[in-house]
């Protein structure tokens, strides 16, 4: 990883994106930040360069919503997330970049999808009701879209919006899973190599970007239309993600 122009003129926007996105928008776009930098680092160092970031940026939300989650569904997203995890992991030691890149692509454009389906009505989630074994099966696939793409919202958003929970359970649920999930995943993340000495690095000097993002969000969730920045969100992944199949598969 090289410190030079080219990295900081994206990963500066990439990380205000991501703070922006957690800090007035509950983080739909976050995830962007991930494939954005893929474009110009390996992507599991774009994968680790990030999780630091957005612990910090996780951090500063447990307060307002601390033991208003949904505490079911958040253990059995919790209990299926350690195996999802674990495969992550394996899938990380056993590929090469080429099959981390086509992973984020797919996710990205996947998560796009996911989006559309239902802000048209095309799919529709909310309420259904479900059981045990539907939350151990979504936390599976939190953690490991969380782990190979830091894109694990997809998986629990379908089992906490199937389950019916309010929308302050939704997002105090979303908080502690993820808070939980991201300090797992950082110990296998240093064994690996994916947070590295440099990545950590580029967390210190990102940081002040990270806050900076956080407070602007703040400052835009009222000021912004919703609709306007997550069509820009869409658009990120949508390039970037298709840009990363095209480098995997070529």
């Amino acid at each position: 990883m090289h410190f030079d122009l080219l990295f900081f003129a994206v990963a500066v926007p990439a990380v205000l994106f991501a703070g922006v996105s957690k800090g007035g928008f509950a983080g739909g776009g976050a995830f962007a930040s991930t494939p954005i930098l893929a474009l110009v680092i390996a992507p599991g160092h774009a994968v680790g360069l990030m999780l630091p970031l957005l612990m910090m940026m996780d951090v500063a939300t447990l307060k307002p919503y601390w033991g208003k989650w949904d505490g079911t569904a958040a253990k059995l997203l919790l209990i299926g997330a350690l195996p999802g995890i674990a495969l992550g992991a394996a899938i990380y030691h056993l590929t090469n970049p080429n099959v981390f890149k086509l992973l984020i692509g797919a996710i990205s454009i996947g998560f796009v999808a996911f989006q559309m389906a239902r802000s048209t009505g095309l799919l529709r989630l909310e309420g259904h009701g479900v059981g045990p074994r539907a939350g151990l099966v979504s936390g599976f696939g939190t953690g490991f879209t969380s782990f190979v793409a830091n894109a694990g919202s997809p998986p629990a958003a379908v089992y906490l919006l199937l389950k019916g929970v309010t929308k302050t359970e939704y997002q105090a649920t979303n908080v502690i899973v993820f808070w939980i999930v991201n300090l797992i995943k950082f110990i296998p993340f240093l064994s690996l190599g994916i947070a590295t000495h440099q990545t950590l690095l580029a967390d210190l000097m990102l940081a002040p970007v990270a806050l900076i993002g956080a407070w602007l969000g703040v400052k835009a969730h009222h000021a912004v239309p919703e609709k306007v920045f997550f069509a820009l969100t869409y658009v990120l992944l949508v390039a970037t993600g298709g840009k990363l199949i095209w480098d995997a598969l070529i």
